[in-house]
């Protein structure tokens, strides 16, 4: 797509340093991370989401690259967090999909929270 911000990262349009890549895949930390290591990997072919008819093989690509993400970004021993955000409710800001690994401090337990939701 032409103005897809991460189509343009994977067509190599906007550089990146990349954390991981092969022919189907790029890893890249986010520039907004929410954690001391947050990097996305997204497919180089444009999927809005993960019901887009993504292939089995891209997808089987897709999170097989998260261990090798976190291997390389030291958090692979101590644990990390791997979340896929699909649709405006769901927070997903950029309309192609992509996996969060996130990890390098403790997380909370409450991995997601709602808008209205009272927590205890």
């Amino acid at each position: 797509m032409d103005t897809c911000v991460f189509c343009k990262i994977a067509g190599g349009e906007i550089p990146v340093e990349p954390v991981y890549q092969d022919d189907t895949v790029i890893a890249f930390n986010d520039a907004s991370p929410q954690a001391p290591v947050h990097v996305l990997v997204i497919p180089r072919t444009h999927h809005a989401h993960l019901g887009d008819g993504v292939p089995d093989a891209t997808l089987a690509r897709l999170f097989g690259a998260v261990p090798e993400v976190a291997r390389r970004t030291g958090v692979a021993d101590s644990g990390y967090r791997v979340i896929v955000n699909a649709g405006p409710d769901a927070n997903q800001t950029v309309p192609h999909l992509h996996v969060h690994v996130m990890g390098g401090r403790g997380m909370t337990h409450g991995m997601v929270s709602f808008e209205g939701e009272a927590h205890g």
